[in-house]
């Protein structure tokens, strides 16, 4: 042809056929099934003890409570601490509202604490599920602010 030029290096079609055959020697065959399951990775949670860090603390706290509220949807304040009683926690640590209105209605929520340190795990139940924070003691040496029932069981 007049006026065109000759191409330049190998065609596009030969450029294909040499990546294809280089891609072709870098695949290898799967690996064989473990025999074994792998070992747990560090995301497992150390044992809880009252030694345990506030992070530590308080993902116990919320695994507790989270199955506790499986089990109920609203669990009341004492099967809220016997829970977590029952989990490890010290009981003389806890604060909890009550579970009924000053008119005998059930309570919208319930809100519970652990004085861990100098932090407290707080949390709460009502309508809309679980939810749980940490916050520094207050300077009452407490975690809940207003009226709380005793825990004399």
């Amino acid at each position: 042809m007049i006026g065109s030029r000759p191409p330049r290096g190998p065609a596009p079609a030969a450029i294909l056929v040499a990546l294809a055959v280089a891609l072709v020697g870098c695949t290898s065959s799967p690996d064989p099934a473990p025999t074994t399951p792998p070992a747990t990775a560090s995301t497992d949670a150390p044992p809880f003890s009252s030694e345990s860090t506030t992070p530590e603390a308080m993902a116990h706290f919320d695994e507790v409570n989270t199955a506790t509220v499986a089990a109920n949807a609203r669990p009341g304040g004492r099967a809220v601490v016997d829970a977590l009683v029952g989990a490890g926690f010290d009981k003389s640590t806890m604060q909890v509202t009550a579970d009924t209105t000053s008119i005998g209605r059930d309570a919208d929520s319930v809100q519970f604490s652990v004085l861990w340190g100098q932090d407290c795990l707080i949390g709460q139940v009502s309508g809309a599920g679980y939810s749980s924070q940490t916050a520094p003691v207050l300077g009452t040496g407490a975690c809940l602010v207003g009226s709380t029932r005793a825990i004399d069981w």
